[in-house]
């Protein structure tokens, strides 16, 4: 057996209430101002004052430190190769992130990159990744490919992800995202991903989430239906990075076909946003991209306001979101989105964990899996406060200490 006991925290346990939350119940965060958990393996075994440490127990004198669910970060393109550092001058000399893609750059110098990688060096490249972010108190991950563009390289970098969760103390879960450009080097690209890809990681990774990038100079919401229903027919759920910079339409054709999730929205308008946070898809917000590429934001508060079940996540990747830091979407999405840190903590916890489908993690409660953080800090509002910095001070994952006090 192998006991912890974190002892005299504030404990954020995120218990009770629909999941996932939606409107007002996303500020209820359930708070605990002195309490101790008690691990047992790699679960929690209770949540109260005054517990006793077992024999041979590791023991954590949080003083007063806050306690949280480890971060659930549900929409990453955490595997690539190279850089696209030459885009920063790029873009300081007025150039766009559609006019770069569409001049062969950005994502395609990625699919470039990674096309000249071997298995083994990206699963490298996102080992090292994950012991990035898991030190920043992110325990789950979502990782999508989706920059390899031929099934010989969808394959190899889905199965490179594959290969870097097996040494990973946390959680990562694998996404197709073989429709995230059009590569112009395949007159039939469209055709072969649908009729040769799809089916092709279909065989391999059954019931592996399908997505695509639907946009202007990308995947249009025509060519996505006839991949989604495809992918249907299979029996993979879906999801779709939408209205980015253009709103085409896809986020109704997300909500028709019952799609997890519609990740971006930061072109929605205010009825299309309605209309999602009414239906039983969620909307994922990307506030790192905005920071990042131009600014713009997604609404978080009218999508909250309206009932939306709300996720903020990193959109870690080498282009428009190159980082892997939570607490620095957080930050962000208390400043950009208009949510309060509470909104932001139950948006990468309790509510990202419904999206990825688990129901074990994102609340501190009894049988919930061991995976908590410590803040060095003593009142959760200061993730929505402080920006930059690195807030967490210790870090848990399934039940192990995998970041010790400092």
């Amino acid at each position: 057996m192998n006991a912890v006991l974190i002892r005299n925290a504030r404990v954020v346990t995120l218990a009770g209430g629909e999941i996932p939350r939606r409107g007002a119940e996303l500020r209820e965060l359930t708070i605990l101002p002195v309490a101790d958990v008690l691990i047992d393996d790699d679960r929690i075994a209770q949540v109260r004052s005054g517990l006793a440490a077992p024999a041979g127990a590791e023991v954590i004198e949080a003083d007063g430190r806050v306690c949280l669910p480890g971060f659930v970060d549900a929409h990453t393109h955490a595997i690539w190769a190279g850089d696209r550092l030459d885009e920063i001058d790029l873009k300081q000399r007025g150039a766009t992130y559609l006019e770069i893609l569409e001049s062969g750059g950005g994502i395609m110098s990625t699919v470039r990159a990674v096309r000249a990688a071997s298995r083994e060096q990206l699963a490298e490249s996102l080992r090292r990744r994950l012991r990035w972010a898991l030190r920043e108190g992110t325990t789950t991950m979502e990782v999508k490919s989706g920059y390899g563009l031929t099934t010989a390289d969808e394959l190899k970098s889905l199965r490179a992800i594959r290969d870097a969760s097996e040494g990973f103390p946390g959680t990562v879960v694998p996404t197709a995202l073989i429709a995230h450009a059009i590569d112009p080097e395949q007159p039939a690209f469209i055709e072969t991903t649908i009729n040769e890809t799809l089916p092709a990681v279909h065989a391999e990774f059954p019931g592996i989430a399908i997505d695509a990038y639907c946009e202007r100079g990308a995947w249009s919401p025509e060519d996505c239906r006839r991949l989604f229903e495809c992918a249907a027919a299979l029996g993979h759920p879906m999801r779709v990075h939408a209205d980015q910079f253009n709103a085409l339409g896809m986020l109704d054709l997300a909500i028709e076909m019952g799609f997890v999730s519609v990740d971006h929205l930061e072109a929605t308008g205010a009825g299309a946003l309605q209309r999602l946070a009414h239906s039983g898809v969620f909307g994922v917000m990307l506030p790192c991209s905005g920071f990042q590429v131009d600014d713009r934001y997604a609404d978080g508060r009218a999508f909250v306001d309206a009932g939306g079940a709300l996720v903020i996540a990193t959109n870690c990747n080498p282009g428009s979101a190159p980082t892997s830091s939570m607490p620095m979407a957080i930050a962000l999405a208390t400043r950009k989105l208009g949510l309060t840190t509470a909104e932001a903590i139950a948006a990468c916890t309790v509510n990202a964990q419904a999206l990825l489908g688990f129901g074990d993690r994102g609340v501190i409660a009894p049988g919930r899996r061991a995976d908590l953080i410590l803040l060095r800090h003593t009142d959760e509002r200061m993730l929505g406060y402080e920006f930059g910095g690195d807030p967490v001070a210790c870090v848990v994952c399934g039940g192990s200490v995998v970041r010790p006090l400092r």
